[in-house]
């Protein structure tokens, strides 16, 4: 895409952080945008700030995981503009522990919005996007962590590797069906946003952790990430990166540079049959 005035951006996860940021500049290049989050008081500032810039502004409190929410979001979009140009699935939570003692619903929770968000943004919105038969493009949110493995991150790391290959599939398709739409998967490193605080928004169903123990190693593991997280990337550095490779038709958005050995490691461990190590980024 290389025209955005007037166009329509909807992007989940909206309230803060990397969606926060993506909304803001596509709003700042002349765009309606679609807020879309689950935590209700941050969405209502999140749509003030951008109306108070003047921007076009919808904001729907939607729960991802849930595709009936997301059809909701869909018919308010078109009813209010009339079209999704951008497609930002982006909402996501992060999650931490032993991927054995994880309680079950906590992944059900991770694999919830990380995964089925973007399946239900997908199935909802591009047979929208195609019968309009007008130029788009759809981001979905990945992660490096999608890109690589580690210890203590299996649950957050399965449903960022499914992204990534799902966002692959979906450009292929697009490109085979001949489709004025195209695709990017957004990876980020480490970004300055509140992911490791995720579970502010977790919905009742019983406790994250069943010991003390899984309860302090959990706790030490977010700890590391809040530390990590808040050295990282500001989201507005993320959100210029984004709308660059919108324009350009680029489909990789790896944010971080540096994990790139990361990468090819694991890449030269498959092709060459060798185990899987630990290796810090």
């Amino acid at each position: 895409m290389k025209e955005f005035k007037d166009k329509v951006a909807l992007v989940t996860g909206a309230a803060s952080g990397i969606g926060f940021a993506l909304a803001d500049r596509f709003a700042s290049v002349g765009m309606k945008v679609v807020l879309a989050d689950v935590e209700a008081t941050a969405l209502a500032a999140a749509e003030q700030t951008l109306k108070k810039k003047g921007a076009p502004v919808l904001a729907v409190r939607t729960d991802v995981s849930k595709a009936v929410e997301v059809q909701k979001l869909a018919d308010e979009a078109y009813a209010k503009f009339g079209a999704v140009h951008v497609l930002c699935n982006n909402a996501g939570v992060g999650m931490g522990g032993i991927s054995w003692e994880l309680p079950l619903e906590d992944w059900e929770w991770v694999l919830g919005v990380n995964l089925w968000g973007v399946i239900h943004g997908i199935r909802t919105f591009v047979p929208r996007m195609l019968a309009d038969g007008t130029e788009g493009h759809i981001i979905n949110t990945a992660s490096v962590a999608g890109l690589i493995s580690s210890p203590y991150m299996s649950v957050y790391q399965a449903t960022k590797h499914a992204v990534v290959t799902m966002t692959e599939s979906l450009k292929m398709e697009l490109e085979l069906t001949g489709a004025q739409i195209s695709a990017s998967v957004l990876c980020p490193g480490f970004v300055a946003t509140r992911i490791s605080d995720s579970e502010r928004n977790r919905p009742p169903g019983g406790p994250t952790a069943e010991t003390p123990r899984q309860l302090a190693q959990q706790e030490m593991i977010r700890e590391m990430a809040r530390q990590q997280v808040a050295a990282g990337l500001k989201p507005s550095e993320v959100a210029e990166m984004v709308l660059e490779a919108v324009r350009d038709d680029r489909f990789y958005i790896v944010t971080h540079p540096r994990f790139k050995k990361l990468i090819r490691l694991r890449m030269e461990n498959i092709l060459e049959g060798r185990t899987p190590r630990f290796e810090p980024p």
